[in-house]
């Protein structure tokens, strides 16, 4: 059946940038199918997203972590191996933005961004891969990217972010093609606009008035909520044949 198919038990995952957004939701969604669900952010309120899954019925291990710090991702990976034996499943979620005109932008700004978005996307994929490898485990990892690595979005200005993206989406098909050979799948998902800065929901007055929801074919921001089946059908047997895919959620903004 299908139903039993995309079901992640007894899989176990981890989730980075799981504190809120699209993080938590994906998170609270792969312990829904049935997954032990480890969730690491650089804020405190990640405890409160662990506490939602083991209300869930799911077991989770909470993580204070830099994606961007080799050694604290290194460290939370073989913590989590340790206490569950295995992993399954990574989804590098965590990242930042900025919106700077180039001709303003510190280097140093420059290359914070790359630094967590691209740089901590691999420092945490390498860590999860380097797991599944010596475990022998199949394993799926999913790498957040964004629609701006597709286009230069207007009126923001965002060279660093945009460049880190499109970084990420080239890193998920390159590390899906070194990895095949281990039955790693790697697939990278590129949203459009998330309404993930605020969990008050927009009055009815409200909806469709920014230039970000006209420019949107469907005409409204997107929910973190809309982005947790495709995580789900990435992280399980469903999608066994899908690898070095990018998977855009925009709306339609990108389609014209």
């Amino acid at each position: 059946m299908i139903f039993d198919r995309m079901s992640l038990k007894p899989k176990t995952a981890i989730v980075t940038g799981a504190a809120h957004g699209i993080g938590r939701a994906c998170a609270l969604a792969l312990a829904e199918a049935g997954a032990d669900v480890a969730v690491i952010d650089l804020k405190d309120t990640v405890f409160k997203t662990a506490d939602e899954i083991r209300a869930l019925g799911r077991k989770t291990i909470p993580v204070i972590a830099d994606i961007s710090d080799e050694e604290q991702m290194n460290e939370a990976i073989e913590r989590i191996i340790r206490e569950w034996g295995k992993l399954n499943i990574c989804f590098c979620n965590a990242g930042t933005f900025q919106d700077i005109p180039a001709e303003d932008m510190p280097l140093e700004e420059f290359e914070r961004v790359i630094r967590v978005n691209l740089t901590g996307a691999f420092i945490t994929a390498r860590a999860a891969g380097k797991a599944m490898i010596q475990g022998n485990i199949p394993g799926s990892i999913i790498l957040t990217a964004s629609m701006s690595g597709h286009i230069a979005n207007i009126p923001q200005c965002q060279c660093a972010y945009n460049s880190s993206k499109a970084g990420v989406i080239m890193l998920g098909k390159s590390l899906a093609i070194e990895w095949a050979r281990h039955k790693i799948r790697v697939n990278t998902i590129s949203p459009g606009y998330i309404r993930t800065w605020s969990d008050e929901p927009l009055k009815p007055e409200e909806i469709g008035t920014s230039n970000f929801e006209q420019w949107t074919p469907l005409r409204r921001f997107g929910s973190a909520d809309e982005i947790q089946g495709l995580i789900v059908y990435l992280a399980g047997d469903t999608s066994s044949f899908v690898t070095g895919s990018d998977f855009v959620i925009d709306g339609g903004y990108t389609a014209f």
